[in-house]
């Protein structure tokens, strides 16, 4: 009888990623979402899951400086990306907050906490596309494209922010410390 060769993992891939400015390799089931790896294979919890739907938010990470839902996103699709999770957000290996975070402190803008992490990713997300001269629904379409930051009005900041969703509410608090960033 001949030796056999193992057939190939056609269930399994290999992945390399950069995630919060570090390169990881993973190997990964087609099937697992980024969330689900950086949370079980990495052992970043701070993007939860929430409705696994991407309807609330509060997986919210940055792939490549863009907002996305880690719960809607094939790790295996992502090979070469660079993912920001909301521990990555933060300088100095955590020790230093970034302006987002202390606002948040600061304005008392979570309550239970839960969807903080992903509010956060998205407003750094949100400011990176105002800044880059997107407009949103709230933009006045008779606006003329701008030409340089999008102005981020509290109607803009709600807008922009709209797909987060916050059980405790605590939403007022939140334009307020993303205000305090932009100011």
């Amino acid at each position: 009888m001949q030796p056999t060769t193992p057939p190939p993992d056609v269930y399994h891939s290999e992945v390399a990623l950069r995630v919060n400015g570090e390169p990881r390799r993973l190997t990964v089931d087609h099937r697992t979402t980024l969330l689900d790896a950086l949370r079980e294979a990495l052992g970043l919890t701070g993007a939860k899951k929430g409705c696994d739907h991407g309807q609330c938010g509060a997986c919210t990470v940055l792939v490549d400086g863009r907002r996305a839902n880690a719960c809607l996103l094939l790790a295996v699709t992502l090979d070469g990306s660079d993912v920001t999770t909301v521990e990555g957000i933060a300088k100095d290996g955590g020790e230093r907050l970034h302006p987002l975070q202390r606002a948040f402190l600061d304005r008392d803008a979570f309550q239970c906490g839960y969807c903080t992490p992903g509010q956060l990713c998205s407003a750094l997300g949100m400011l990176g596309e105002a800044a880059a001269g997107h407009p949103s629904l709230a933009t006045d379409p008779d606006t003329p494209p701008a030409q340089g930051p999008a102005a981020l009005t509290p109607d803009e900041i709600r807008e922009r922010m709209s797909g987060n969703l916050c059980r405790c509410g605590a939403y007022p608090n939140i334009v307020r410390a993303v205000e305090d960033v932009i100011r």
